[in-house]
């Protein structure tokens, strides 16, 4: 099976993603995380994108498809992956279309989990992180044990300067702004699946699956 999961930023795709990687057994591929480690490993792709990053930005396409193109040639994803966070621009999406044709694969479902302004800032704005191990945890739905302290390392929490409220504000008016012609894109070859992500993570696991299976 191969998917891709969009919606904006905090809707919970990340986290439905996983879902579904561990009932099928497929990868999934957060494009985000993998710059995020990037960031933190200090690789050249880490120096290139960090600023962009943090001021909430998209990454050139070229080489978000360099990117791409490089993981879904793994093996682990050779029977699906699961797409989180490419494409965001038609340009990605006609570029990921090329990708697929060459390894001889084609999109099963593009799965669009929605979500409104207030909610994802909400959200996010309420994550935080331990700069030590890097666990994440979340002051509505995953707190830590002790305020503001990893359970893991008792170090203080931090927030992650992508996680402030105005610029969470300003990627989901990116995702706003870039996304719609993606979504009209899928829309017209019939693959779009469209989610509410504003409900519990129970419900919302229960209608994906759902829609999944119904492909």
């Amino acid at each position: 099976m191969n998917l891709v999961l969009m919606g904006p930023p905090g809707a919970g795709k990340g986290t439905q993603a996983k879902v579904i990687s561990n009932k099928f057994n497929i990868p999934h591929i957060s494009t985000g995380d993998m710059l995020r480690e990037a960031v933190a490993a200090g690789t050249d792709l880490g120096k290139k994108v960090a600023h962009i990053l943090e001021e909430g930005l998209l990454v050139p396409d070229e080489l978000m498809f360099e990117i791409v193109r490089e993981r879904l040639q793994k093996g682990d994803a050779l029977k699906g992956f699961i797409l989180d966070g490419y494409p965001r621009t038609v340009a990605q999406a006609e570029k990921l279309d090329e990708i697929l044709q060459e390894l001889g694969k084609s999109l099963d479902a593009v799965v669009l989990i929605t979500s409104t302004e207030e909610e994802v800032v909400r959200r996010i704005s309420s994550r935080r992180v331990c700069p030590s191990c890097g666990r994440v945890y979340n002051l509505l739905t995953l707190k830590p044990a002790q305020d503001n302290l990893c359970d893991d390392c008792g170090i203080e929490l931090i927030q992650r300067k992508d996680d402030l409220p105005h610029t969470v504000r300003e990627r989901y008016r990116i995702y706003t702004e870039k996304t719609a012609p993606v979504l009209e894109y899928y829309r017209r070859t019939g693959i779009l699946k469209t989610i509410d992500g504003s409900r519990t993570l129970e419900e919302v696991t229960k209608d994906l699956f759902e829609s999944l299976e119904n492909m």
